[in-house]
C-alpha cells in the first residue's frame, strides 16, 4: 500500500500543500492564499477542504501516515504558532488541536526554517551528516539547527534564530522590534538597504544609481553584480563580510560539517557564498579554520517547503523504528 504524508507550508501570503511519498515525490500539489481568513478556524476549514478533494484523487489503496507542517513561530513542543508578526491570527494559536478536530493521525509542527532543515536531512544534501546547520536567506533569515541527526528546539521550542543575532549595536530596525539584527543585513530586504546605503557614500559608476527604492530588489542586485557592477558587488561583499563572522561565531559553539543555504538570496551562489566563505575562514578560530563547507541545498528546484515539512513525519517513524 502506498504511504503519504501531508506536508504543509504556511506562509504569509500563501499556503503550499502535497502529498509526499516516500521517495520525496510530491503528489497533488497545491498553492492557495492565507491572507483572506481572519480567523484561523476559517483557514483551517478551507485548508482541510482543499486536502479532502485532493487526497481523492490519490490512487487506491494508499495510507495517510501523518500531517507535517512548517510555520512561521511554529513551536514543536506544543504544536502552537506563537505570536507570528506574517499572519492575522495573533496570540499563540493551537494549531495542531485544531486540526486534530478533523484528522486522526500524528500531527507534528515546526518553525518552516527547521522543517527545511530536517528535509535537506530526509531528502537533499545532508542524508550523511549528522552536524549541519540550515539556513535560509529571504525576505528574513531563518535556521535550523540539527546536532548528532536530531534538531536543536530549545526547552522553549524555539532554539535555532540566528536571524536575529545582533549585529550592529544600534543598527537597523528588525520586525521583531530590537535593532541590528543578522537578518536586517543579511536577507533580500537587507542586501537592498546596504546597496543604497553605500550608494549614499560613493556610487562607484553603478547603473544602479537609475533605480528607485520601490524598482531596486535583490534580483536586479543579482544581475548586476554577475554583469561587474561595482556598486552591486560591494554589496555582495559586506554582506558576506556580516556573514561570515556570523558563522565563525557559530562554529566554535556547535564545530558542524556544514551550512546549507536554501532561499531568494541563496541562489546568488558564488556571489555571495564564495566571499562568505573567505569572511568566515578570517574570523574563524585556528582549530575551527578549513573545516566546515558552505553549500548550496539540493532541494533548491523542488518544493523545499512541503518535502521539509513532510520530513517532520517520516523522521518520526524512522526514529521509532
Amino acid at each position: 500500500m502506498k504511504e503519504y504524508v501531508i506536508g504543509i507550508d504556511i506562509g504569509g501570503t500563501f499556503t503550499k500543500t502535497g502529498f509526499v511519498d516516500r521517495n520525496g515525490e510530491i503528489h497533488l500539489e497545491n498553492s492557495s492564499p492565507t491572507d483572506p481568513y481572519e480567523t484561523v478556524e476559517e483557514y483551517i476549514e478551507n485548508l482541510v477542504s482543499i486536502l479532502k478533494k485532493a487526497e481523492k484523487k490519490l490512487e487506491k489503496p494508499y495510507q495517510i501516515v501523518g500531517i507535517g507542517i512548517g510555520a512561521p513561530n511554529g513551536n514543536y513542543h506544543k504544536g502552537t504558532i506563537e505570536l507570528a508578526s506574517n499572519l492575522k491570527w495573533k496570540g499563540i494559536v493551537p494549531f495542531t488541536d485544531l486540526m486534530k478536530e478533523y484528522y486522526e493521525l500524528p500531527i507534528i509542527l515546526t518553525n518552516d526554517a527547521n522543517a527545511a532543515a530536517l528535509g535537506e536531512k530526509v531528502y537533499g544534501g545532508a542524508k550523511n551528516i549528522n552536524n549541519y546547520v540550515m539556513i535560509t536567506l529571504g525576505t528574513g533569515l531563518g535556521s535550523g539547527i540539527v546536532v548528532n541527526g536530531n534538531l536543536v528546539y530549545g526547552h522553549d521550542g524555539f532554539a535555532g534564530e540566528l536571524g536575529h543575532v545582533n549585529v550592529e549595536e544600534n543598527g537597523r530596525l528588525c520586525g521583531c522590534g530590537n535593532h541590528g539584527c543578522l537578518e536586517t543585513y543579511v536577507s533580500a530586504p537587507g542586501i537592498k538597504r546596504t546597496l543604497f546605503e553605500l550608494m549614499s557614500n560613493d556610487t562607484m559608476g553603478s547603473d544602479l544609481v537609475n533605480y528607485t527604492y520601490e524598482e531596486m530588489d535583490a534580483e536586479v542586485i543579482y544581475e548586476a553584480a554577475k554583469n561587474g557592477d561595482p556598486l552591486a558587488l560591494s554589496s555582495f561583499e559586506h554582506t558576506a563580510k556580516i556573514l561570515g563572522r556570523v558563522l565563525a561565531d557559530t562554529i566554535v559553539t556547535l564545530s558542524p560539517k556544514a551550512f546549507f543555504f536554501f532561499g531568494g538570496l541563496s541562489k546568488s551562489g558564488d556571489l555571495l557564498l564564495k566571499p562568505t566563505k573567505k569572511w568566515m575562514e578570517h574570523y574563524s578560530m585556528p582549530l575551527f579554520k578549513n573545516k566546515v563547507e558552505l553549500l548550496p541545498s539540493e532541494l533548491k528546484n523542488r518544493n523545499a517547503a512541503v518535502l521539509g515539512a513532510s520530513a517532520l513525519i517520516w523522521n518520526e517513524i524512522d526514529t521509532l523504528k
